[in-house]
């Protein structure tokens, strides 16, 4: 009678050992389930970032297998020092001491439109007759069809030096060229021409 009460009991605790058996089943799995789906994103992250490292590197190759162009990356410029005679009338005989920019017959050969940074400056220049009290600088433009002065600068007797620093807008294939407005002395004129703004059209 005694064995026949103790068996309901029994009964209990097994079914409740295997439920916790069943929840712990469970748990490991979902935790199993879990650990996948990381590993898969962590391939699939690894993977894009294969890709894309390809990518970049499919297209730095493509890039540096791209001509040159015959554009020159040096920025055009040029930097003259004059000392001698002037003649009125006549375009002094510029040369270029350094630089990029040809000069052809004293004339300055512009290669490439944008804005020039001009500086002229200069000591001692003497007027060739007692009567001129001053001196004009002038530096001209010439392209296809037309001439005009750009901009000019007066030297007094009393100073005999030219100061003048300014920007311009210039085109490909002008000509420039400094004039004076008399028979003079010149010593130690710096004369310097570089450009300011990007590449806009440039001749090869």
């Amino acid at each position: 009678m005694a064995e026949m009460e103790g068996q309901p009991e029994v009964e209990p605790r097994n079914q409740d050992k295997m439920a916790r058996e069943r929840e712990h089943a469970e748990d490991e799995w979902k935790s199993w389930q879990r650990g996948q789906v990381r590993n898969t994103l962590h391939l699939v992250s690894a993977a894009a970032q294969w890709i894309l490292l390809l990518a970049c590197l499919i297209y730095l190759g493509i890039d540096s297998l791209q001509p040159s162009t015959s554009r020159s990356d040096e920025v055009p410029w040029t930097h003259i020092r004059y000392t001698g005679k002037s003649i009125k009338g006549v375009a002094m005989n510029l040369t270029a001491e350094v630089g990029s920019i040809q000069i052809r017959n004293g004339s300055i050969m512009i290669t490439c439109d944008g804005l020039y940074l001009v500086s002229l400056k200069g000591v001692n220049l003497f007027p060739d007759l007692e009567e001129e009290d001053s001196l004009k600088l002038t530096l001209w433009k010439t392209d296809k069809t037309t001439s005009r002065a750009l901009c000019k600068q007066t030297v007094q007797d009393s100073g005999n030096a030219v100061d003048l620093t300014t920007v311009l807008y210039l085109f490909e294939q002008d000509n420039i060229t400094l004039w004076i407005s008399a028979n003079a002395t010149i010593e130690d004129l710096s004369f310097s021409l570089v450009l300011l703004s990007p590449f806009t059209h440039c001749r090869g």
